[in-house]
Order: structure tokens, then C-alpha cells, then sequence
């Protein structure tokens, strides 16, 4: 126990397994807490002294598993092993801490998803500015960056980082969904950081990757790297360098808007393994590799701004749609491979197994098959990928030489090494294997020898190895036979070749396993030392995948090649199709209706589109959006024709929710979305806003609604999709230029309504909205009082254009004609109610005035 508390003070804040024999135990309140997280038992030793210590455990050989749930937890657990044999040593065996496993540091495969990185990420501050660094371990990719502080908590958001470290004591650190992990605010020095990092990847100085006078990127990162080796125990040679990218060499897409599109993640699924289908990842990711699909992912969430770069990944995609039997060949040879950077990566931090190591083999003998398949591919980028194609033959021959066809996941199983490959090994299994036969061969060859026919070989715990002649026999011994032993009936003798048989046969086993250890730690240690090349391999096949899913994934969708207006600012998009509603419409046998848009710069940059809810005015916006990210991620888009300008950031305001938890309601966090867009949106942005205002009143939220097309009419320019059931906006397009009204068609049949979901020139003159409460089956008397409401309503309704002059309101207009629908009811009781002094009536007034009310309401 003296041995447990050391080695617990060096992981205070972590669960520790302490191994003891086949079990990892856990003692103290790590047992309490394990045991009812993973519902084992609870037990207790050194009851006898009336001082029970709590304590539970788990076998060692399924400790995965039980780690994986406490990780997905959010716990930290630390690996305490036994560093000597037990067998050699008679004093307690040495135990140390070989691991701390936490949520952003996982590398085994029951803890991650193969198309999802796992990012570890640390921000440090100072002023207005943030550094931000992130790293993938079980991959090596590791980047880092600089933002205004505002935008990190945002980042770490899309990056969906599983942990975050921040310097202890500080209070700046953003919330989110990740795990937050104080460290020691001195690895987030920058002299620390920028020195560790040089040692570390063997740099003179960080010019090379883009880190020189980027000191808060530096700080993050440093504090990663000392992290790692702090959690790790080992060494981190397959980590990428740190490397510095812009975020304004990339279309920004906040959090806010990867959700409203659902690029990732379906927005309303508590279950979103069953729910994926309904992204536009689910759409696009036909990858056949684990380094392919994260690619993919990272591509989508950051669409590229540089036209010659996404272009080139255009002809990539469109040379393999053309090249079907080389396209088909290519995903049949990466079906067959397996994750290469998540298997380099156990390879580097010692958890590889024989399973593994052989997967890593496997998949670098598949490599020289995708090379001549790419041989006529006349896209740039296919062609350099080609080149980079690298099979590290020497790695490669090593583990297919040395691992078995069918190796155990345990090296304590045996049988790793492929037989033939080690003489010495193949012995002493031969001699484990078949020492009986050994000494009945043995047996017969000196019977024959001595002529002694009852001669026998036997062994026995005791005096090991021995030849057994009987007193009648003995003086037949050969010379060479030593006496070992005397018995009443009977003569022992051993000879050197049997001694030598008994210390072998003895040790073979232990001595085989000990040598297929260091066997496989040679050939884990040559892939390692090959780690660089091995991850550009990597990232080669990782393209290959990528554009060969994007290719494929236009041709089973009819998608096309987008064009880029660079000079014109054009966006016009011909029969554009919902990419994800076109194909869960077509799972259900339906026809998505496809709709037109145009936009530009100079007579057309807002569309205030109307009509009635259910009839696609979201659908229409979404896919726009979706359209701009795909084509600027290098994917073919759902469109008969699309050209399009280069967008910096697409910004979206989507349906209603709070945040009660931060104290923040409906209209709160619609407003807060909504002057995120008015304070950062470009001219060369693509807004999307659908039902501004609708969380308040009517006339405040109409006015809302009205200054903001205002403000982005004239202050921003940027491209606008502007979806409303305010008809009064729809005047704006009278009365400024660059404004368009749109709206989405229904057909009416008697008193029935048809949603045809095609979008068309011009305003709607109706919702709807109690029709479409028809459909949602609300009680019939309900819809006919609506309706007698609705046409009071509309009796009393003025336009705002009349209380308006230009495009800024004068004056606030009157709101009498708001109570109109309910002063009938009661006038005289509204004036009392309105000429109440709330803050100066008594409780036993309060209730007398009720009931007076109550008396007149019933004549």
C-alpha cells in the first residue's frame, strides 16, 4: 500500500488501476467511484484491524473495456503496471505509473469513431487574443492558431474537442461540451513552449512551421506537448509537427451554423448514431478508409478559399467520375486497408498488438496496387498524390516476415511470430511443444545403445530429467551416464545431453515468450522509426479516398461541376436540390422539387422570401448554403448549373431555441445569433436568416426584422436569403434597391391548400398558418375561431409603409390597433386594467378588483 500511495500522489486526479497478478485493482475512493460507474462489486480488505480500505477490481485481459467506459465518462485514469517478472524477483514487485488515460489523449479503437478525430486542444489568452493548439494522438495531426478571443470558444465547438487544458487558476477558460483539464500555468509560458517544441521535433527555430512571433499559438501548443509526455510515458515520434494554419484561408463556419445546416450532426436526435443519415456528412462520406472520412469531415467544416486550390480538388473529383473502372478498382484495393494513421500511432506510445502491427503490414502491401491505377489521371493533384504513394517496403517485408498469418491479441498468448522466422524460437517452441517426444526419441535411441530393454527417461519435479536403470541392468551403464540417484530397486543417472534437455525444456516456454517480445518490440520499433513516411503514405491514400467518395457521391446524386463568378459576383443557381432531403425523399418514394436562384452584387443581394410554413422556404435556404460549402470544399453540387462566388462565411439564423441553463431565452439567443451576423458578415458573406423577430411581440419583432434588412442593405452588402411571414417587409423591395421579393407557391382547392414547394418571383399574400394548424389536427373549433379572428384582423391591419418615409422609420407607429381584436370583449375593463398602479395595490384590492371584473364580464 506504501507502494499504491506513492505512485497515487503522481496521479492525484486520475482513477488509478494498480496491477496485482491477472487483476487491476482500485482502492479508496477510486473503488467507490469505479464500482458504481462500471456496477461491479465493492469490496474491502483489512477488515481484521477494524480498518477496512474499500476495493474493487477488473481482469486485466478485458481492462479495455472497463477503461473505455469510465474514459467515455469523463474520467481520467491512470495505468499503474508491474514492471519485473514476478518469478524474478523475491521482493515486492516494482510497480510505476505507464500511462494516464483521459478523454483527449484515447488511442484504442473501442474509444473512437473511425471517421472522427479526437482532439485534445489548449487555448492561452492575453488581452483581446487567444492561441489556440490542437492535437489528434491518435493520429500525430497537431495545429495551432491565433483569434481574436471571442471566436475560441466557437473553434473548440467545430473542432468538437473532447478535452481542453487551461492554466490553473485562470477564469477564462470557455465552456462547452468538452472535458476541462487544469494544468500548471508554467507550460504555458511562451520560453517553455517555444523551447520544448524545438526540442521536441528537433527545430533551430519555429520559422519553418509557421509559429516565429506567434506567441499565444506557441503557448498552446507547448502546453499540449508537456501534457502528453506527462500522460503518455512514452515517446510521441509520430505527432506531426505543430504547424501554423490562418483560419482566413478557410470559409469561417460558427457553431451556430454547422448545426442549422446539419453538416455533422442531425439537430434533434438524442440518438445520433440512428439520426447520421440525416447530415449532409452522411450525404458526401463514402470513404472507404478511417483517414479518408476525417479528412472528408475536416474539408467540410472548412471550406477553401483559394479558387486555384479548389478548382484542382474540381478536376480531381471530375477526372475520377469519367474513370469508372479505375474509380471502382481504387475503393475495392482501400476497402482492404486499415486505419494507417491510427495504427501508427499505437505502434509509437507502445499499445500496439500483434494484430495491429500485422494490419499496418497488410495495408502497406496494397499500396503499389493504387499506383498504375492512377497512371492516366490528368488532374494535378492525383498526379503529385501518385508520387507520394509509398509502401516502406522495409517495414512493410519486416512485419509480414516476422508476424503470423492469424497472431493472438496478447503477446502472453504465444504464437506471434510466424514460425521459420527465428531458429532459436522455433526451437525452444519445438522443444515446449514436444519434449515428450523428444525423450521417448531419446529413450529408444539408448535402450538401443545400451541394450537394456526396461531402461527409461522420466522426469519428476524434484531431480528434473533422469535415466532410470534397474539393479539387474546397472552394470550395462555406459561410462558417460552420471549417478544421481539410488533406490532400493533401482539406479538414477543423468548424462550432459539430458541436463542440457532439462534446462532448456524448462525455460522454453518463458524463454519463447521472452523472445517473441522482443521480436515484436523490433518490429514495433522499425515502424515507429519510419513513422514520417508511414503518415504521408497516410495522408496520400487519405486524398485518394476523399476524392474518389466526392466523385462517387456525385454520380449516385446527378450532383455537377460548379463554375466561380470571380469577377461578376454572380450566384445563380439553376434546379438546386436539398441534399439530404433529396435523398430521404427518395427512400420514401417521393420527388424533391428542385427551385431556382439568382443573386448578385449590384441589383439582387437580399431575397426576402414569403409563403406558408411547410411549404420549403427553410429547405430553399438550407440549400443554398449547403450549395456554397459544397462547392468550395471541392464537391460537385445538386444543381443543373451553379455559379457561384467565393464566400468568406456563410452565417444562418434558424428556427427557435433557448439556453436556460445560461440564462438565455428563445428571443435572447435569437438576437445574440442575430448580431453575431449584423458585427462580422463581409460583403462577400452568404446570410441566411429565416423568421427574425418571431420570438417577441408582433410590431417588435416586425420592427426588428425591418431595421436589420436595412442595416444589411446598406451597411454590409452581403448575399441574403431572408425568409419571413412578415408581409410588410415584402415593400422594402419598392423602396430599395438590390432587394427581391420571392415567395413559395400553393395551390388552393376549395378549402384545401396544395404546397407545390416551388419558389417563384414576388410576394406571398398569405401564411397559411391555419391551415397548416388544420393539418397538425387541431380541434375544429379552434381553426374556425382562428379564422373568424384572423378575418377581424385583417380588417384592422395598417401597412407600415404608410407610417414610413424612405427606409428609416420617423416614428414609432401606434400600437392601438393591436388590442382592437379584444376590445370588443371588454373595453371598459381594458382601460381599468390599463390605469391600474400595480406597484402601489394591495393583495385584498387585488382580489376585490378581480372579482369585480369577474361580475361585470358576466353583465
Amino acid at each position: 500500500m506504501r507502494q499504491y500511495h506513492a505512485a497515487k500522489q503522481q496521479a492525484p486526479n486520475a482513477l488509478m488501476l494498480f496491477r496485482l497478478g491477472d487483476f487491476y485493482e482500485l482502492f479508496f475512493d477510486d473503488a467507490v467511484t469505479a464500482a458504481k460507474e462500471l456496477e461491479i462489486t465493492l469490496t474491502s480488505r483489512n477488515k481484521e484491524k477494524g480498518e477496512p480500505v474499500p476495493m474493487c477490481g477488473v481482469p486485466a485481459h478485458a481492462a479495455e473495456n472497463y477503461i473505455a467506459r469510465l474514459i467515455q465518462k469523463g474520467y481520467r485514469v491512470a495505468i499503474c503496471d508491474q514492471m519485473e517478472d514476478p518469478r524474478q524477483t523475491k521482493k515486492i514487485v516494482r510497480r510505476e505509473i505507464t500511462r494516464i488515460i483521459t478523454p483527449g489523449t484515447v488511442t484504442e479503437a473501442a474509444l473512437l469513431r473511425s471517421h472522427e478525430n479526437n482532439f485534445l486542444a489548449a487555448v492561452a489568452y492575453k488581452g483581446d487574443r487567444a492561441g489556440l493548439a490542437y492535437v489528434d494522438i491518435s493520429t500525430g495531426e497537431f495545429r495551432a492558431t491565433e483569434m481574436d478571443q471571442a471566436d475560441a470558444a466557437a473553434s473548440l465547438e467545430q473542432l468538437k474537442v473532447r478535452e481542453l487544458l487551461v492554466p490553473e487558476g485562470s477564469g477564462k477558460a470557455p465552456e462547452g461540451r468538452w472535458v476541462k483539464t487544469p494544468v500548471d500555468a508554467w507550460t504555458f509560458t511562451t520560453d517553455y513552449a517555444e523551447q520544448s517544441l524545438k526540442d521536441h521535433f528537433q527545430l533551430l527555430v519555429l520559422d519553418g512551421v509557421g509559429l516565429a512571433d506567434k506567441r499565444l499559438a506557441v503557448s498552446a501548443a507547448g502546453a499540449i506537448l508537456a501534457y502528453l509526455r506527462e500522460t503518455q510515458k512514452s515517446a510521441l515520434d509520430h505527432l506531426d509537427r505543430p504547424a501554423y494554419f490562418d483560419r482566413a484561408g478557410a470559409m469561417l463556419l460558427d457553431a451556430v451554423t454547422v448545426r442549422n445546416l446539419e453538416l455533422v450532426e442531425p439537430m434533434f436526435s438524442a440518438d445520433l448514431d440512428a439520426k447520421r443519415d440525416s447530415t449532409l456528412l452522411s450525404v458526401l462520406d463514402l470513404t472507404q478508409t478511417g483517414m479518408g472520412g476525417r479528412l472528408l469531415q475536416r474539408r467540410l467544416l472548412r471550406p477553401s478559399l483559394d479558387r486555384a486550390e479548389i478548382e484542382a480538388r474540381l478536376d480531381a473529383v471530375e477526372w475520377l467520375r469519367s474513370a469508372t473502372v479505375e474509380r471502382a478498382k481504387l475503393r475495392e484495393v482501400m476497402g482492404g486497408m486499415l486505419d494507417v494513421e491510427r495504427l501508427l500511432s499505437r505502434i509509437a506510445v507502445g499499445t500496439a498488438n500483434p494484430r495491429d502491427a500485422l494490419g499496418l503490414g497488410r495495408t502497406l502491401a496494397r499500396i503499389p496496387l493504387l499506383r498504375p491505377l492512377l497512371e492516366k489521371a490528368t488532374a494535378t493533384l492525383l498526379s503529385a498524390v501518385r508520387e507520394q504513394l509509398d509502401d516502406v517496403a522495409e517495414v512493410r517485408d519486416k512485419i509480414l516476415a516476422a508476424i503470423a498469418d492469424e497472431p493472438p491479441v496478447t503477446l502472453n498468448d504465444g504464437g506471434v511470430v510466424r514460425a521459420g522466422y527465428n531458429a532459436e524460437l522455433d526451437e525452444l517452441r519445438n522443444l515446449a511443444k514436444n519434449s515428450r517426444q523428444i525423450i521417448a526419441a531419446i529413450e529408444l535411441r539408448e535402450r538401443e545403445r545400451t541394450g537394456i530393454g526396461s531402461l527409461k527417461v522420466r522426469f519428476n519435479n524434484v531431480f528434473g530429467f533422469y535415466i532410470e536403470i534397474s539393479n539387474a541392468n546397472k552394470h550395462l551403464a555406459p561410462a558417460d551416464y552420471e549417478r544421481k540417484q539410488t533406490l532400493v530397486n533401482a539406479e538414477r543417472f543423468t548424462t550432459p545431453e539430458l541436463k542440457e534437455l532439462e534446462s532448456k525444456v524448462l525455460d522454453a516456454e518463458d524463454k519463447a515468450n521472452e523472445l517473441e517480445r522482443a521480436i515484436f518490440a523490433e518490429v514495433r520499433a522499425e515502424a515507429a522509426a519510419q513513422s514520417g513516411r508511414i503518415r504521408a503514405t497516410a495522408s496520400a491514400v487519405a486524398e485518394i479516398d476523399f476524392y474518389c467518395s466526392l466523385a462517387q457521391a456525385s454520380l449516385d446524386h446527378r450532383y455537377t461541376r460548379p463554375k466561380f463568378s470571380a469577377q461578376s459576383g454572380e450566384l445563380r443557381i439553376a434546379g438546386g436540390r436539398h441534399p439530404v432531403i433529396e435523398r430521404l425523399t427518395e427512400k420514401d418514394a417521393q420527388r424533391f422539387i428542385p427551385n431556382d436562384l439568382y443573386l448578385d452584387q449590384e441589383k439582387s443581394r437580399i431575397a426576402i422570401i414569403t409563403g406558408p410554413n411547410m411549404g420549403g422556404k427553410s429547405t430553399y435556404l438550407r440549400q443554398a448554403a449547403l450549395i456554397a460549402v459544397m462547392a468550395q470544399m471541392g464537391s460537385f453540387v445538386p444543381a443543373t448549373e451553379a455559379v457561384l462566388p467565393l464566400v468568406d462565411r456563410v452565417f444562418t439564423r434558424i428556427g427557435a431555441s433557448d439556453n436556460l441553463a445560461r440564462g438565455r431565452s428563445t428571443f435572447m439567443v435569437e438576437m445574440t445569433e442575430t448580431a453575431v451576423i449584423l458585427n462580422t458578415a463581409t460583403s462577400n458573406s452568404l446570410i441566411v436568416l429565416d423568421e427574425i423577430g418571431r420570438g417577441t411581440a408582433t410590431y417588435d419583432g416586425l420592427s426588428l426584422a425591418w431595421a436589420v434588412i436595412e442595416h444589411i442593405h446598406e451597411r454590409i452588402g452581403a448575399y441574403t436569403l431572408f425568409a419571413t411571414h412578415y408581409h410588410e417587409l415584402t415593400e422594402l423591395a419598392d423602396k430599395l434597391d438590390g432587394i427581391r421579393n420571392l415567395h413559395v407557391s400553393v395551390k388552393e382547392v376549395g378549402d384545401q391548400v396544395i404546397f407545390l414547394r416551388k419558389v417563384e418571383p414576388g410576394s406571398a399574400d398569405k401564411s397559411y398558418g391555419i391551415e397548416v394548424a388544420r393539418l397538425a389536427a387541431l380541434p375544429m373549433a379552434v381553426i374556425e375561431r382562428a379564422r373568424e379572428i384572423l378575418s377581424l384582423h385583417e380588417k384592422t391591419e395598417h401597412k407600415v409603409s404608410e407610417q414610413l418615409e424612405g427606409p428609416r422609420r420617423k416614428s414609432k407607429p401606434e400600437p392601438s390597433f393591436q388590442i382592437q381584436l379584444f376590445e370588443p370583449v371588454g373595453y371598459q375593463i381594458a382601460e381599468r386594467i390599463r390605469a391600474l398602479d400595480i406597484d402601489n395595490l394591495k393583495p385584498i384590492e387585488a382580489l376585490q378588483l378581480l372579482a369585480e371584473l369577474k361580475a361585470e364580464l358576466n353583465g
